[in-house]
């Protein structure tokens, strides 16, 4: 089974692994040697979320991060953020000064 991103359809890449030992000149040592190289895969970071696609129609695909983070899919949102409900300045009412009352308080 192939996985790739559904949006962008990134998949794997191919490249080596090479496997080296001894210890490197500018640190003392003789050189460093090639013991091994043996193919290996480059697997894109795919995430399962719910996104909107359409019209309102939600559902669950794999996308890769990069996609996520460049905004080429909207998320589901489950709940909508909560706001602080606007206030009208203009019909905001005159404030008395505070008179100080208490044991400190001096007439």
């Amino acid at each position: 089974m192939a996985r790739s991103c559904q949006v962008c359809s990134k998949g794997f890449s191919v490249g080596n692994q090479v496997t080296i030992r001894g210890k490197a000149k500018y640190l003392g040592g003789v050189g460093t040697k090639v013991t091994g190289i043996t193919k290996r895969k480059f697997k894109p970071n795919l995430q399962r979320i719910r996104v909107t696609v359409g019209r309102g129609t939600n559902t669950s695909l794999l996308v890769c991060t990069q996609c996520i983070k460049s905004g080429k899919v909207t998320k589901l949102v489950k709940q909508q953020p909560f706001r602080l409900p606007k206030v009208d300045k203009a019909a905001k009412p005159a404030t008395e000064e505070a008179v100080p009352s208490g044991p400190r308080a001096r007439p």
